[in-house]
């Protein structure tokens, strides 16, 4: 199976949201089936076959989510951070700021899902491929 080690080696390659699509590719080619990430910390569950699962430390000082989402503000920030003009903690702390407390990625569906605190689906996103 993989690790969380391997996962954060082809994490480190990515400088923006516009490398996002790569990254998964590789990391299923690892064996990873889904991950589920917090945006208070980043810390993430990953997911692979077999029930097998690992998961990562955080990776900044938490972050406070805002109690109430403003998915208008939060679909301008993905754009820009799709578009290369960010990177990961500052669309980590836009995500904050926009209600966002988490966000689920399947990589046999090839779907993202970003939820609020209230466990509501705000956006799912088709994950292009490479």
């Amino acid at each position: 199976m993989f690790t969380v080690e391997q996962i954060d080696i082809a994490h480190r390659k990515i400088k923006s949201g516009a490398e996002f699509p790569r990254y998964i590719q590789e990391i299923k080619e690892f064996g990873v089936t889904a991950f589920e990430t917090w945006v208070s910390d980043s810390h993430t569950v990953y997911y692979g076959k077999d029930n097998f699962q690992t998961k990562s430390k955080p990776k900044y000082n938490e972050l406070s989510i805002k109690d109430f989402c403003n998915r208008d503000q939060f679909e301008a920030y993905l754009r820009i951070h799709q578009k290369g003009e960010t990177d990961y903690l500052t669309f980590c702390r836009h995500c904050a700021e926009s209600g966002i407390e988490k966000w689920i990625v399947d990589l046999n569906k090839m779907t993202c899902i970003y939820y609020d605190k209230a466990g509501n689906e705000v956006l799912k996103e088709d994950i292009p491929t490479v």
